[in-house]
């Protein structure tokens, strides 16, 4: 009765846009930690995907999301390349749809078995 009515709203909207804040916090603070943990090792991962794609060169072996694996022998444009799964197979792909290059240098753990086993044998 001592405080008039526009007294006591004005002083209770003071403490509703501080609880508003309170209540908000939490959300920012899952985006935060969704930020983190999802979207930045995501576009690291993207990025370094489209690092990969465009430096293929005529010479590496590469592995396609099918699963095909084999040696580029051409470069056809920013696109595409063209490469040979078998002796005289060649086939063009997609540079998106390329998922690992195993440089020349650089050989497959399954091949090198083969070649021991092939080195014994020819003892």
């Amino acid at each position: 009765m001592l405080i008039t009515p526009a007294y006591a709203q004005a002083a209770g909207a003071g403490g509703d846009t501080n609880s508003m804040l309170m209540s908000l916090l939490p959300f920012a603070l899952i985006f935060v930690i969704m930020y983190f943990l999802i979207l930045r090792p995501q576009q690291k991962k993207v990025k370094e995907h489209a690092d990969l794609v465009k430096n293929v060169r005529r010479g590496d072996t590469i592995v396609t999301q099918g699963g095909l694996v084999g040696k580029v022998t051409k470069v056809v444009d920013d696109d595409q390349v063209e490469f040979e799964i078998a002796d005289g197979v060649r086939v063009r792909q997609m540079r998106q749809m390329i998922t690992g290059v195993r440089t020349k240098g650089e050989p497959a753990k399954a091949d090198a078995k083969d070649d021991k086993k092939d080195e014994k044998a020819a003892s």
